[in-house]
């Protein structure tokens, strides 16, 4: 009942709303595009009918044409289709707006998953103290990164919040205002993004959204579940920074670019803490209090804009001094609102969110072999040798020595220790190492803190591997248990509190082995790391590299944390979050504020509220296994095909997304001119499957898989197991999220295709296997039945971008065909990436 109420709602407050301010656009003034609104629902309808029909994407626009317009050149035809891009372009932003306006009314605070809905569940439980208990000891961490999956200029993002804010209050007038001005402004970047750009557009995240959203969500936990005794430890809630720190594949992040973004973070928190001390001093204008917050605020404009050194224990000191008068001179009088900005010092300290610093492991070697050769020449050492030799180094290498790479690696190593003297320590405190899979790759590390002239007790950095690929993970154990016995890193960790983080990438994983094997090699790979890390006294913390869809990780997060059992270890959870996933799942205070909730409170339910479901038997365990495996030999068969990587090379967006100027770092490692598949990185390759709308990472593999055990006549047990383990089942309605947001009717064309067609045909009968065999699983009559929500949103969002996939796929077909302006053809398949990426946001 309360999935229908909601639907209901969704029709009225988003559905309804879109139809009509949709009609807005009909009357814009935009240059040339008078009557694209009108023409847009012929080119839908020539699309929906011609593809139900087998039509091809060609002839589906080239009829559009003849019925609809008198356009006679190629010219006006293809000035037309760049207009229909720009309109969808902006249809989606509008769309984006309406639905995030919504959401306070689709959501209340006594959902499932909420601060709110845990304390109702414990006092009905008698768990109250028990929850109290975990969150002593418990954090949540949402790691912001650069990875390019959407980047609006900063001017169309604030359009979108005050359109956001416009809808919310239902004001026609100021709503029409910005669609002009959203008709009128740029969506495209002229120019790639440097790693600075993609910092400062984070950043204003951290200011204008997460200040307040992560303040005000400490404050109600702490009045939620506080008593007398209850202390909320200010780390429940952190944020974490790659942009300008992540150098993996990306030549544009520099120590001196590192050093200036841990400069914006320092400097962003400060106006903070600037800002809400103006509104605090409207209120505490007593005497003595008074004085001492001006003398305050004077401070942090110093150290703002003069460069005066101020830290967190500087400014809690102030603090402390104004509420001791506070409270003995003026009744205490508004002490919440000098707490509530003391809370906020001690959770943001002067770093606002902690700056990771990342490498491939390759890169490091490199690394480490140029500095022994400078510094013991011609010695010969294995890589084990080579690490251990220059760990034991007195005097420190000269970085002026060195070029290029080596180079900056030495001087970014060498300016951590200057990082934490101005931001403190949480402001730089890790070193990740991608395609981690041997001992190596964390020791070299640590030689590189040494040769920089650091000494033992000076590191004060967690080093954290980061397994990612099918052989990284299979290591993973192995590489482990060497690092806990090694004596160095023994000792390192004791200084580091025994505490070590472990990343895992699910993007790669997913994209190396197929979406079930990878989900559950890094289950199994949890398991085994924790119980090692137990009986070495280690308290370890799962650090997981998820990408916003389930193809790359994602899916229902708060589902996927409820559904670990009590063999992983839960001291913490973190992850990765980019693009889309910022702005649709973080991207605004009431929709952060309940995702924040959403994880912490996943968290804290998997101890306090055992459920037999999480553990699985070894019976189930078995099962999930075989199923794994069968899946992978069949991703691993698919991937072998000799038409794997050229059909991504010809027939999808593949080659273009290096084009679209969204984010700094290339679209794959290495220079080298053949595309390898080891080189791809996982957001180009995912992104080119969800753009043919075929998203076969998300789920190929895993119905046959489920086929093969329904044809030995076991069909019973796969439904024994989605029945009873949570783990499991989340893995099925993620993989049908993916397949929701398929639509092979679009490429029926390639089946014709003498070089693709064989290929093609694969890839749609494992996609109708799965779905039928899913369908019948669940019991659903549809995918995504359970959501109705998100069910509504791709509908709506697959409807917007259908004309716009059909112009991307006409693009294809005639390039691949070499007819007609080819460079024009490939500007309009660029062009036509924005509009399907930013209409797919709601994909985690």
């Amino acid at each position: 009942m309360r999935h229908d109420q909601r639907a209901e709602k969704f029709r009225q407050i988003v559905e309804n709303k879109f139809q009509i301010y949709n009609s807005l656009f009909m009357s814009l003034p935009y240059d040339k595009m008078t009557n694209i609104g009108m023409l847009l629902p012929f080119l839908y309808e020539e699309s929906k009918t011609g593809y139900d029909a087998g039509k091809t994407p060609e002839e589906i626009v080239e009829e559009f044409f003849k019925n609809h317009t008198d356009l006679q050149t190629e010219e006006q035809k293809l000035e037309l289709l760049f207009k229909i891009i720009q309109y969808i372009e902006r249809q989606v932003v509008l769309f984006d707006s309406i639905e995030d306006a919504a959401f306070p009314n689709l959501h209340s605070e006594s959902d499932g998953g909420t601060v709110t809905n845990l304390f109702e569940r414990s006092f009905q439980d008698h768990k109250i103290e028990k929850v109290r208990e975990k969150l002593k000891d418990f954090s949540v961490k949402v790691v912001f990164t650069a990875h390019p999956t959407q980047f609006y200029p900063s001017s169309v993002q604030r359009i979108i919040q005050d359109l956001r804010g416009a809808i919310t209050s239902d004001s026609v007038t100021q709503i029409d205002t910005l669609l002009q001005q959203l008709g009128k402004t740029p969506f495209v970047n002229k120019e790639k993004p440097t790693p600075i750009d993609e910092a400062l557009s984070i950043i204003s995240y951290l200011r204008y959204v997460y200040y307040d959203t992560i303040g005000e969500l400490f404050t109600k936990i702490k009045k939620t579940f506080g008593n007398g005794n209850f202390h909320l430890h200010e780390d429940i809630i952190q944020l974490g920074f790659w942009p300008g720190g992540d150098r993996d594949g990306n030549p544009f992040v520099t120590a001196d670019v590192t050093k200036r973004v841990a400069e914006e973070l320092r400097s962003a928190i400060l106006k903070s803490y600037y800002s809400h001390l103006k509104f605090i001093r409207r209120r505490l204008s007593f005497r003595g209090v008074s004085e001492v917050l001006t003398a305050l605020s004077e401070e942090l404009y110093t150290a703002i804009f003069d460069g005066k050194t101020i830290t967190a224990e500087d400014i809690l000191k102030k603090t402390d001094e104004a509420e001791k008068i506070l409270i003995n001179e003026h009744n205490a009088l508004f002490l919440d609102l000098l707490v509530n900005f003391r809370d906020r010092v001690k959770i943001f300290g002067t770093h606002f969110a902690t700056l990771d610093i990342r490498q491939d492991s390759r890169i490091h070697q490199k690394v480490i072999d140029e500095v022994f050769a400078k510094v013991y020449g011609n010695e010969e050492a294995d890589s084990e040798q080579k690490f251990n030799k220059l760990i034991q180094i007195s005097k420190q290498v000269n970085t002026a020595d060195f070029e290029g790479i080596v180079k900056d690696t030495l001087l970014t190593v060498a300016q951590v220790f200057k990082i934490q003297d101005l931001n403190g320590l949480r402001g730089m405190n890790r070193y990740i190492i991608s395609n981690s899979d041997a001992v190596k790759d964390v020791m070299n590390v640590y030689a590189f803190f040494k040769v920089c002239g650091y000494q033992d007790e000076d590191i004060n950095m967690d080093i954290v591997p980061l397994f990612e690929t099918m052989e990284g993970l299979d290591n993973a154990e192995h590489v482990m248990n060497e690092l806990y016995q090694d004596p160095v890193y023994k000792k390192h960790l004791e200084r580091r509190g025994n505490q070590q983080t472990i990343m895992l990438g699910f993007s790669d994983g997913t994209k190396d082995g197929g979406y079930l094997k990878a989900n559950w090699e890094i289950y199994k790979a949890k398991e085994v790391l924790t119980k090692l890390s137990e009986q070495n006294n280690i308290k370890v913390v799962f650090f997981d590299g998820r990408g916003g869809p389930p193809a790359r990780g994602g899916g229902k997060t708060h589902d996927f944390y409820a559904s670990q059992g009590k063999t992983i270890a839960n001291n913490k959870i973190e992850l990765t979050i980019q693009g889309q996933t910022i702005t649709s799942i973080f991207g605004n205070k009431e929709q952060a504020k309940y995702n924040f909730e959403q994880l912490l409170t996943a968290g804290v339910e998997n101890d306090v509220f055992k459920n037999a479901k999480k553990d699985l038997t070894d019976k189930e365990r078995a099962l999930i296994i075989e199923l794994a495996n069968i899946s992978y030999q069949k991703y691993s068969d698919l991937k072998a095909h000799p038409m794997f990587v050229p059909y991504l090379q010809e027939m999808s967006t593949l080659e273009y997304y290096g084009k679209t100027n969204i984010g700094s770092r290339p679209s794959k490692r290495g220079n080298g001119s053949e595309l390898k598949f080891e080189d791809l990185r996982a957001i180009p390759f995912v992104g080119s499957w969800s753009q043919l709308k075929q998203n076969v990472p998300g789920f190929f593999g895993f119905g046959y898989a489920m086929q093969q055990l329904k044809e030995e006549g076991r069909f019973e047990e796969v439904r024994e197991l989605y029945k009873g383990s949570d783990f499991f089942k989340t893995l099925v309605l993620n993989s049908m999220m993916s397949m929701n947001k398929s639509y092979f009717p679009l490429t029926y064309y390639i089946k014709n295709n003498p070089k693709f067609g064989a290929f093609w045909n694969i890839l749609f009968s494992e996609y109708e296997l799965s779905r039928d065999i899913m369908l019948e699983l669940t019991g659903f009559k549809m995918l995504q039945e359970e959501d109705p929500l998100s069910r509504k949103s791709v509908k709506i969002r697959e409807k917007i971008v259908l004309p716009l996939l059909s112009i991307q796929q006409y693009a294809l077909m005639k390039i691949q065909k070499g007819e007609g302006n080819k460079e024009a053809y490939e500007k309009l398949v660029t062009r036509s990436l924005f509009g399907n990426i930013n209409a797919s946001r709601n994909s985690a």
